[in-house]
């Protein structure tokens, strides 16, 4: 490797860590005007008892939705486009091997619950987000199906361009050994959901998801094992509903 290869790998791991904090610091800053504006206007409100406030069931998702403009806007101004930096868009051989992914963080995800289930019990283990969703909204369909669209696919691009696309790059180029990139990768997937109760087996998933990543070298494979992951949780939406 010359010293000009080695000054682009560093220079791109530079904008990929700058990319990945504007991507965090847009999804916090997102959730504390969302959860100030709201408190100031309904007082005690809590974003699961919805009935027929279906946009606040959408607005709810704006954060996630932000972390991937860091990486979007970091590719188009300092790297070569979402495609060339990234593996956005999935080939045949990203779908193999997502969905195979995909499979295996549901399996992972499903037995790490029955272990904390029980070691901790079934009260102090929470259900996902979407499971109190299904049980509580009582509003028009139509947003449910929106909010299915962006569980299934949205967040999956937004969550995957973040983590495993610009933090894995970046870690990546400074020669960091991909089973690190994995597990820290990981790591950063689980603590973004926020859940305490489910940090461990959102681990578990983070690591699935992440091998899709390692063993294709793309994001795109990254988004079909999320997108995969994500759709029984979507589909119970409707079923509970």
């Amino acid at each position: 490797m010359t010293d000009d290869d080695g000054a682009r790998r560093v220079l791109g791991a530079h904008w990929c860590f700058v990319a990945f904090f504007i991507g965090i610091a847009g999804y916090y800053l997102a959730n504390l005007i969302i959860a100030a504006a709201v408190n100031r206007n309904v007082g005690e409100f809590d974003p699961l008892e919805l009935r027929d406030v279906g946009p606040l069931l959408l607005l709810a998702f704006v954060p996630n939705l932000l972390l991937g403009l860091g990486p979007a806007a970091g590719s188009w101004l300092w790297g070569h486009g979402l495609r060339a930096d990234f593996g956005l868009k999935p080939t045949w051989r990203d779908v193999r091997i997502g969905l195979a992914c995909g499979v295996l963080a549901l399996v992972v995800g499903y037995l790490l619950n029955l272990v904390l289930i029980a070691v901790y019990g079934a009260d102090d283990v929470s259900d996902s987000p979407l499971t109190d969703l299904a049980d509580t909204y009582d509003g028009d369909t139509v947003w449910l199906v929106l909010a299915a669209v962006i569980v299934i696919a949205g967040a999956p691009i937004t969550e995957e361009l973040l983590v495993r696309g610009t933090l894995w790059n970046g870690l990546s180029a400074h020669r960091i050994p991909p089973w690190v990139v994995l597990v820290v990768t990981a790591l950063v997937f689980a603590q973004l959901h926020g859940e305490p109760t489910r940090t461990i087996a959102l681990f578990g998933q983070g690591i699935a998801i992440g091998l899709a990543r390692h063993l294709s070298g793309r994001v795109g494979a990254g988004v079909i094992a999320h997108a995969a992951n994500n759709l029984p949780p979507a589909v119970l939406l409707f079923v509970a509903h």
